[in-house]
């Protein structure tokens, strides 16, 4: 065992090359563009689909004579305005199946009256088997509304969270509360109308929908569209306002240019980051993509900090430590673009469904490779699950191509993931993951001295002392945390071994000490205590 402190040498490992510091520091500004990025892999939207819709939100705004504050408000809230749906695409798809399928296709028509009625119904269960589809469909439409509106609490709750996260204002977060209401007052969860509605909302909605619209049928298309959910979904005098200007708010740029038209538009375009305001923005990306699966709740930071530890330990110096930290932080952002219905499956997977596990590598460095100041992060972040031996994916490198940090974060990614428990087995003790990363390391796939660096970080960060934040006893942190990886009270019991009602009860007091009503909020909670993984699963029966 290595002595803390002490670098680790190994002639298998390739050399660290020395790149030239980036002269510019990465600005606020392209890191949201990158986030919206991910939002549309989510949405089953081609990239720059909310970079557009913001462009377009700001010219519908100007020509509104929106204050500036106003102005600033409107382009974050469309710029993020479905950052919460991917924090219930666990729920979403156990509803709905193909979670980003069932997205796409709900953009062609009004989310209201019998043909979006008929459009749940035929979505319900999408994929699966006819008797688990009537299942399904049976208990969803005993109380349609009531299974909705919780559905879409949660969102808006995670979206103000996420906004939050990332530094945007009350006013933005207020907004996003919205996303889901109509102007006639039919949406949801509260049935907000007219307005009622934050007038930031109200352009955003209609902006984003008119951007599709605009792509798949012109402008034309987008006009009749607007026009027919006008005193609906949509404010009569925004519908207006759109159909006077429509030419001049649709106009470019070009597929592909949006990111820097969308840029020139953004608030505060050239504020830069500093390292503490860089690392605390890209925690929390990794957070938010974490939300798409209960079980990988923490993965990123965990990682993120056990990369960045490993890498300390092997002895390289403060930039390449941060920047493998920072890789650990968001190296599964791509994840947003496949389907929970993939993640989930609790068998083996298709050849077609492999193949769309394995793009995601390919899909983080797409999100942000155009963050000028985060190109290494983006390079080291999408080579996670590169091997050695050349059998790694996406781009199956050979091992002369994988520098230390490369192998370092391979390594930690792996180590972290047996920890944490998955559809199709359970999670793994400290011992037996570290195991698992042995036998990788006899296959070839795993380079010795980076498995080594990982495993003493991973034994230092154990020793660290548990935390009760909160007044919360060790029960209801142990309810907390399974509750935040999306077990039911049956599920609870049954890892407690202690009856329903008891489990239900604990939840029950759990989020009245924490001041929260559902996973979601329980999530975050977890996740900002650092309480993810403060129960072992050794503790449990049958593990």
């Amino acid at each position: 065992m290595m002595k803390a402190g002490h670098g680790v040498q190994n002639q298998s490992m390739a050399p660290h090359r020395s790149e030239p510091q980036t002269v510019e520091s990465p600005r606020r500004a392209e890191l949201l563009a990158a986030l919206s990025v991910a939002i549309d892999l989510g949405l089953g939207q081609p990239a720059e689909h909310m970079l557009r819709s913001a462009l377009i939100a700001t010219r519908l705004a100007d020509r509104l004579d929106l204050s500036p504050a106003q102005r600033d408000c409107v382009y974050y809230t469309t710029l993020i305005l479905w950052i919460g749906c991917h924090a219930d695409s666990h729920e979403y798809a156990g509803w709905f199946g193909d979670d980003i399928a069932v997205r796409r296709d709900s953009y062609l028509l009004d989310w209201s009256g019998l043909p979006y009625l008929w459009f749940l119904m035929s979505n319900v269960g999408r994929g699966q088997p006819l008797t688990h589809r009537l299942s399904v469909m049976a208990t969803l439409f005993t109380n349609a509304r009531g299974h909705l509106s919780r559905l879409i609490h949660s969102h808006c709750t995670s979206a103000a969270l996420l906004a939050d996260r990332i530094g945007l204002g009350p006013d933005v977060q207020s907004a996003l509360a919205f996303a889901f209401e109509r102007y006639d007052g039919g949406g949801l969860p509260t049935g907000a109308h007219g307005d009622a509605i934050p007038v930031p909302m109200r352009v955003a909605q209609l902006a984003e929908m008119a951007e599709v619209h605009h792509r798949m049928r012109g402008v034309e298309g987008a006009i009749a569209m607007a026009r027919r959910r006008r005193g609906g979904q949509f404010d009569p005098h925004l519908v207006d306002t759109f159909v006077a200007h429509a030419e001049d708010v649709l106009a470019g740029p070009p597929a592909g240019d949006a990111w820097a038209a969308a840029l020139r538009e953004a608030p505060e375009r050239d504020q830069r980051l500093d390292e503490p305001a860089l690392d605390k923005t890209l925690m929390a990306l990794g957070d938010f993509v974490d939300l798409k699966c209960p079980f990988t709740l923490g993965h990123s930071r965990r990682v993120g900090e056990l990369a960045g530890d490993a890498a300390a330990v092997c002895g390289l110096d403060a930039d390449a430590v941060a920047t493998t930290r920072r890789a650990g932080h968001v190296h599964d952002l791509g994840r947003i673009g496949v389907s929970n219905q993939v993640w989930s499956k609790p068998g083996p997977l298709s050849a077609a469904e492999f193949e769309r596990v394995r793009l995601h590598p390919y899909l983080t460095v797409r999100i942000l490779s155009q963050v000028r100041g985060l190109e290494r992060v983006a390079r080291l972040a999408g080579n996670h699950h590169e091997c050695v031996n050349g059998t790694g994916y996406p781009r199956a490198l050979p091992g002369a191509a994988l520098s230390r940090p490369d192998r370092i974060l391979a390594a930690a990614v792996s180590y972290q993931s047996a920890c944490e428990p998955r559809p199709y087995r359970q999670q793994l003790s400290t011992s037996a993951a570290s195991r698992r990363l042995e036998e990788r390391i006899r296959a070839g796939e795993l380079d010795p001295t980076a498995v080594e660096a990982v495993l003493h970080a991973a034994g230092q960060r154990a020793q660290r002392p548990a935390r009760r934040p909160g007044g919360l006893t060790p029960r209801e942190i142990e309810v907390l945390c399974l509750v935040a990886r999306g077990a039911s009270n049956k599920e609870i019991a049954e890892a407690l071994v202690i009856s329903e009602k008891t489990a239900r009860n604990h939840v029950e007091r759990t989020y009245a000490k924490i001041g929260v009503s559902n996973r979601i909020g329980a999530s975050m909670y977890a996740l900002q205590q650092g309480l993810v993984d403060a129960v072992d699963p050794g503790d449990y029966p049958g593990n």
